[in-house]
This record gives C-alpha cells, sequence and structure tokens, in this order.
C-alpha cells in the first residue's frame, strides 16, 4: 500500500505540471493567434490595435516556441495550431529577409538619400551633418524639426553640405538638398516635398511624419490614409521617406505601399532591421520595430541601406542609396 502510494505521487505531480504547461501553452498562443486575425481582418487601420500589431514579428517568435513546448508536450492539436499559426507568419516574414530589388544598372545615377526623426529637436546637430557629410547624402529628411533645431543643424554647417531645404511654416519636416530643385512642391502631396535633377531625371522626394498611434490611432491612420490618396501617378518617379509610425504589418501602410511603391528595406533583405525605440527615455530599451523608411517608386532601384545611431535621438537614422532608372 505504501509502495502504491509513493510511486502514484510522482505520477500525479508530473500530470498537474503537464497540465499547467499545457493551460499556459494555451494562453500564450491565443496572442499570436488574434494578431495573426487582426492582420488578416486589416482592424489594425485606425483602431487600438495597431499598438499590438507593431509585434507581430514577436508574436511569430512565440509561435515557434510554443510550437516546440507543444511537441515535447505531444499535444498533437494545439501543435498543429501553433503549426499553422508558424506557417502564416512565415509567409508574411520571410519576404522581409530575402532579397528581391532589381540589378542596377552601373551607368545609372545614384541617389544617397537619409531620414531622422530628431526627437523635438534634441538630436546632436554635429553628429547629423557629420552623418551628411560621410555618408555622402545628397537628400536629407527631416522630422520632429524645430525652429531652434533648424539654427542649430545651420551653424553645424548643414547649409555648405545641403544649401537647399522646403520646410513649410507650420510643420515639423524639412528636406535638405545638395542637387539642384527643378519644381516647386507638389501641393497634393500633403506633406513637405520638393523634386531635384538626378542625372537628368526628376525625383520627387516626400518628407513623412505620420501622428503616432499610441496618442491617436485614428489620426494615425488618418495621415497615412492620406498619403495613400495623394499616392495614385505620383509614385512611378517619388521617394517618400521618413517616419511613417507604421511596420510593413500595418493594414494603412501597406496600402500605401500598393499604390505602386516598394520599401528599401524589404528588397534588400533587411525588412525586419530595427529603428525604435533608440535610448529612447520614457522606453530604456534597444530599437526593436522598424517605423523609418524609405518607399521608392519603379523609376529607381535600391542599392544599399543602413540604420545609424545619433546621439540624442530616439530613432536610427536610415540611410539609403537608390539608383535612378529612368
Amino acid at each position: 500500500m505504501t509502495d502504491r502510494t509513493s510511486k502514484s505521487a510522482p505520477r500525479a505531480g508530473r500530470s498537474r505540471l503537464r497540465t499547467a504547461a499545457l493551460t499556459g501553452c494555451g494562453v500564450l498562443l491565443l496572442g499570436p493567434a488574434v494578431l495573426a486575425l487582426v492582420r488578416l481582418a486589416g482592424w489594425d487601420d485606425g483602431t487600438v490595435w495597431a499598438l499590438p500589431m507593431a509585434g507581430l514579428p514577436y508574436a511569430a517568435l512565440l509561435s515557434v516556441l510554443l510550437l516546440a513546448a507543444l511537441a515535447a508536450l505531444r499535444r498533437w492539436w494545439p501543435a498543429a495550431v501553433a503549426a499553422a499559426l508558424v506557417a502564416l507568419q512565415l509567409w508574411w516574414l520571410v519576404p522581409r529577409f530575402v532579397p528581391d530589388a532589381a540589378d542596377a544598372p552601373p551607368a545609372a545615377p545614384r541617389l544617397r538619400v537619409a531620414t531622422s526623426n530628431n526627437f523635438m529637436g534634441q538630436v546632436s546637430p554635429k553628429s547629423l551633418v557629420d552623418l551628411v557629410r560621410e555618408q555622402r547624402i545628397d537628400v536629407l529628411a527631416v522630422e520632429e524639426q524645430s525652429d531652434s533645431a533648424a539654427a542649430a543643424l545651420d551653424a553645424a554647417g548643414i547649409r555648405t553640405l545641403l544649401p537647399h531645404r522646403e520646410r513649410p511654416a507650420g510643420t515639423d519636416t524639412a528636406l535638405y538638398t545638395r542637387l539642384p530643385v527643378s519644381s516647386a512642391a507638389d501641393p497634393a502631396w500633403p506633406t513637405t516635398n520638393l523634386t531635384v535633377d538626378v542625372g537628368g531625371h526628376p525625383v520627387q522626394l516626400v518628407a513623412v511624419h505620420t501622428y503616432y498611434p499610441l496618442g491617436s490611432a485614428r489620426r494615425w491612420a488618418e495621415g497615412l490614409h492620406d498619403l495613400r490618396a495623394a499616392a495614385p501617378g505620383r509614385t512611378r518617379n517619388a521617394v517618400l521617406l521618413g517616419d511613417f509610425n507604421a511596420t510593413l504589418d500595418h493594414k494603412p501602410m501597406r496600402d500605401l505601399i500598393d499604390t505602386g511603391l516598394a520599401d528599401t528595406h524589404e528588397e534588400l533583405g533587411a525588412g525586419l532591421f530595427p529603428t525604435w525605440p533608440q535610448d529612447h527615455p520614457d522606453y530604456p530599451a534597444p530599437a526593436l520595430i522598424q517605423i523609418d523608411h524609405v518607399l521608392h517608386g519603379p523609376a529607381l532601384t535600391p542599392v544599399d541601406v543602413s540604420e545609424h545611431a545619433l546621439p540624442r535621438s530616439d530613432h536610427r537614422a536610415v540611410v539609403a542609396e537608390l539608383a535612378v532608372l529612368s
């Protein structure tokens, strides 16, 4: 009697442990499943789901871990659900790791662009000017640019490198360029823009800074909707760059890209390289998500892209080189 009791106790303990592990896996699996459903249905467009949607790649990683755990527990039906989620998420995410940009003809003129969110004008102006100089930037888009920050950039020497600029009154975005400005801003775009000449080809540059979804998801989505409304007929030789406050999983961002644009990071297999939050005082974490982008139309193809941390900015600056095809 004593032997049976002593043997059954460990078995009961193991059974309870397996039940608890299975319950925990099931609860955790709900998160990736709900996010997958939201992405499929586009329910993040202007809703609170915009915030968790930014973490979809991490939900995919969690799904992989849960699949392994459920397989180890020999719970095949929950494991099959996890496997289906993993397959769906890989379908979304794997293309971002696979370079598929068109080859740039050696003779095609190059355009080097950069975007930097200056964190309410707090970025080190010298570091930004040094970036422009070292990376041989032709066009710089700046977000969260105050009057005092613009003056500090001038004092640091930005005019020497990029003498032309477009900074409409009442906006926090600016474009600086060393290239000849070939035409005035197009009022159809809802944000700062100008057209430059690149080796005899006009290229329209549009600086983007949408509202952040934590402040107002509806206002954030409306900013992307406005860009999408302006895009038809204007994307062929366009470059949209800046802080979109959106990842490639957000529906408003995907809708904008579907107007005839391509994401430079994704084309070069760097579609998950994070840009925010970099040393943010309220979010002390390394960069986790990619919300700063360089989008371009079919008249251009990407050659290179990189991210750069700047002192006193919570975004990594993005530098991209594009070849102008026509």
